[in-house]
């Protein structure tokens, strides 16, 4: 009989707590409501040159010449993480071709895009673009800020800055 008690009590406790304050068959879009608010402010404050994220002109620049070992470092990292995606050309695969990616865009943006990816494509008007043609969503390769540098190098050396 205390076995029946306690289980009783116990699936009360479980229907208590899982049942939310909305009512069934209703759902909170608050959450949902706010993140699009936030994201419509973000797309209004953007700047495309830059970018969203951490990085900008004052901190994070590259120098005239490529570095060869952090392009190195990126060619490694292109080929553990982008290369079954991305071509080092122009031809499209599942999302672009890298071949001129330095060109229309600065360093600082790729910076932004490769550590801040998901908040980029959601805000950045050619992202959303993008997406529409590729129909698949780039995931956040969570690189160090080291690794992305590394890429920013090795996408200028592909593109055949000195």
């Amino acid at each position: 009989m205390k076995k029946l008690l306690y289980l009783s009590a116990a699936a009360l406790f479980v229907i208590g707590c899982t049942n939310s304050s909305t009512e069934e068959g209703t759902t909170d879009t608050t959450a949902t409501t706010n993140d699009a608010v936030q994201t419509e402010t973000l797309q209004e404050q953007y700047n495309e040159t830059v970018g969203t994220g951490k990085y900008n002109e004052t901190n994070f620049t590259v120098s005239p010449t490529v570095d060869a070992e952090l392009a190195k470092k990126g060619d490694a990292i292109y080929g553990a993480k982008c290369q079954s995606c991305h071509k080092t050309t122009d031809e499209r695969l599942v999302g672009p071709g890298f071949k001129g990616v330095s060109g229309r865009r600065t360093p600082v943006w790729i910076m932004n895009f490769l550590t801040n990816t998901d908040e980029m494509i959601d805000v950045d008007p050619a992202m959303q673009e993008e997406l529409e043609i590729c129909m698949v969503r780039m995931p956040d390769q969570a690189l160090a800020e080291v690794d992305a540098h590394a890429m920013v190098e090795f996408f200028r050396e592909n593109d055949g800055v000195k």
